[in-house]
């Protein structure tokens, strides 16, 4: 039998909450498979811990993780903590460190879901995002000079690499071309003159490996307004980190809302762990209380499922949160309902056959 090793980092707020259910979800489909078990070992990382200790993590933290298979990971954030600190010192430091350098997020309304745009249908909001995850504008390179003075500058950098950026380029080529659908490039080249510019050029010279695949380049700010008035023409999407992490948040916001929205992050070389989380915040407003929504997090541990080569049981989990959502079995207060986020996590495990 073949046995995972999973690191989970619970985080901050509601983190713990929800992961908690993840985790009773896998639990539940190895017990049906047979064929696998996990083995969960959890780590108290984040912003309590920075509190305690001053630092997110343990210095030998990445070392630590190094050894699973795959990582889940709750919520990062607290007040108290900044967020540069509490999100670069945790999340953003292992995405980089181990070369997670694909963010792929599915943007995709599920029957039963609340979407704010009249007469959406389903099959109109289906896409997958692929962002690049490890540099671009999340690179952290800048400087702060002549700090309180009147004379006080501040450079943020944003570092593109052509190597950074035809991979992440050619893996949403190589996903179009396997699912026969188009592909979307996002960029912003006519005011950004040197990172954007570069970025469109590769994807043209990348472009030529692909003959069968249908593109399109958009604008972010054309992009944005497209996935409110036609969100059908989006297939496949690739986007620098900044611009994908915007548009995948618009993109929750119409399919289903955060409580519904996970990511991936993954290392395809598998040369290190790749990680899967929710990417709703921490809510502290609502920790503890017991109505945080699960399905995100589950979703996200539908995505580890595939990432480990089983889409079968991937498929399955989103079949339950889609019958879960069209039954009204079961919900939390986020979705109209007034389960707990315990009784969520239970109904979804049960509907698993």
């Amino acid at each position: 039998m073949k046995m995972y090793k999973i690191a989970v980092v619970p985080g901050d707020g509601i983190g713990p909450e929800v992961m908690e259910e993840a985790v009773k979800v896998l639990n539940r489909v190895s017990s049906l498979d047979g064929s696998f078990q996990f083995s969960f070992t959890t780590y108290p990382w984040g912003c309590k811990y920075y509190l305690e200790n001053g630092e997110m993590m343990p210095a030998d933290g990445l070392d630590i993780l190094k050894q699973y298979d795959a990582i889940l990971l709750g919520a990062v954030g607290y007040p108290g903590v900044p967020d540069h600190i509490s999100l670069r010192d945790l999340l953003l430091r292992i995405r980089h460190d181990f070369d997670q350098y694909i963010n792929l997020r599915p943007v995709k309304l599920v029957k039963g879901a609340i979407c704010p745009l009249i007469g959406a249908r389903t099959e109109d909001i289906d896409m997958t995002f692929i962002r690049e995850n490890s540099e671009g504008e999340y690179s952290g390179s800048g400087a702060w000079l002549y700090k309180d003075t009147p004379q006080e500058v501040v450079i943020q950098n944003a570092v593109f690499s052509r190597k950074g950026c035809e991979r992440v380029i050619r893996y949403a080529y190589q996903l179009a071309h396997k699912e026969k659908k188009t592909l979307t490039s996002i960029s912003k080249g006519n005011a950004l003159n040197y990172s954007m510019v570069f970025w469109d050029q590769i994807f043209a010279e990348v472009g030529k490996e692909f003959p069968d695949v249908k593109t399109y380049s958009l604008m972010v700010d054309a992009a944005s307004m497209f996935m409110i008035k036609d969100p059908k023409r989006f297939q496949i999407v690739v986007a620098s980190n900044l611009f994908g992490d915007i548009l995948t948040d618009l993109g929750a916001a119409i399919a289903g809302g955060m409580g519904l929205a996970a990511g991936a992050n993954l290392n395809p070389e598998r040369t290190f762990p790749s990680m899967f989380e929710p990417i709703h915040g921490s809510a502290p407003d609502i920790a503890g209380r017991g109505i945080s929504n699960p399905l995100a997090s589950i979703w996200a541990a539908s995505q580890m499922l595939d990432f480990l080569g089983h889409e079968d049981w991937g498929a399955k989990i989103i079949q339950a949160i889609e019958t879960m959502l069209v039954e009204r079995i079961s919900l939390t207060p986020d979705q109209g309902g007034k389960s707990s986020t315990s009784e969520c996590g239970d109904a979804l495990a049960g509907l698993l056959k």
